[in-house]
């Protein structure tokens, strides 16, 4: 009874021993994740005002020349901690390819070498999506939502009260940085859904059945997400549209691969017997 009891004290031990391993694994990975993202903190926050006066760009084009930009802070603690948030964000940003890496690092051992192959590229396509999508914001999506909070505003006419657009140091930075991580995001649909397709969720078949549905979630998240005018709107919904229409030719593109594999797998399997009685005497 004792060496049965033995027995399973050794393998208990020995599952405890592989499970240690990737324990032990896993903490490192997340040391040089954590440390890539101290780094890029300290960094981003010794140039926040830098980097916020960049974020104010578009601002700045939507009231034109002229115009003397104005942001407010109520609290005297708010453009502090307006900062921290700020070097937060960027540094997540910043150290994201890091953080990718380490990742990549502690799933590898477990993938074969054809699966880490196919990994690779979307390892690589999810980062330069998501500055796609930022640069959208940047460029495109910010303009024209300051330029419609802008058309509020009301001069004094007769005695009137005059209504002035003062944004908050923090609110400012909220509407960018949520507009950011909503078309970074977004732009993440090929990746998404040509890795489901991958592992068999989805097909073309199915996503080109939803095709109607998907236009009209992309309408509705565009809604959501943007201010409340119809060209912020469309400059969300329009993308995501185009971004599904790519991602059903991935998808598609993905299943014929596959099924090619899997017609050349058949064919190699088939011709291993015939070999090996071609090779049997007589």
């Amino acid at each position: 009874m004792s060496d049965v009891e033995d027995k399973k004290e050794d393998e208990i031990e020995a599952s405890r021993a592989p499970l240690l391993t990737h324990l032990m694994e896993l903490r490192t990975r997340l040391m040089w994740a954590l440390l890539a993202i101290l780094i890029a903190f300290v960094a981003c926050f010794a140039f926040a005002k830098q980097i916020y006066n960049i974020l104010i760009l578009p601002y700045e084009w939507a009231a034109g020349e002229g115009r003397d930009i104005r942001l407010i802070y109520t609290a005297p603690q708010e453009f502090f901690i307006t900062q921290m948030k700020l070097a937060l964000f960027g540094a997540l940003f910043i150290a994201f390819p890091v953080i990718a890496t380490q990742i990549y690092r502690f799933v590898a051992p477990g993938l074969y070498k054809n699966e880490r192959k196919q990994f690779i590229p979307y390892l690589i396509a999810t980062p330069i999506l998501f500055l796609v999508g930022a640069a959208v914001v940047f460029f495109v999506m910010m303009p024209l939502a300051m330029t419609f909070f802008l058309s509020l505003e009301q001069e004094s006419v007769d005695g009137g009260a005059s209504i002035e657009l003062l944004p908050k140091v923090n609110e400012y930075l909220s509407l960018v940085t949520a507009l950011i991580l909503a078309f970074g995001l977004t732009f993440q649909l090929p990746v998404v859904l040509t890795l489901l397709a991958r592992i068999g969720v989805v097909n073309y078949d199915m996503l080109k059945r939803g095709r109607r549905y998907a236009i009209v979630l992309a309408f509705v998240a565009a809604a959501v997400l943007t201010p409340p005018d119809i060209i912020s709107q469309f400059a969300l919904a329009v993308p995501t549209i185009v971004l599904f229409e790519i991602s059903l030719l991935t998808v598609r593109w993905v299943e014929k691969r596959k099924a090619a594999a899997e017609a050349a797998a058949a064919r190699a399997e088939a011709a291993a017997p015939a070999a090996g009685e071609s090779g049997k005497p007589a």
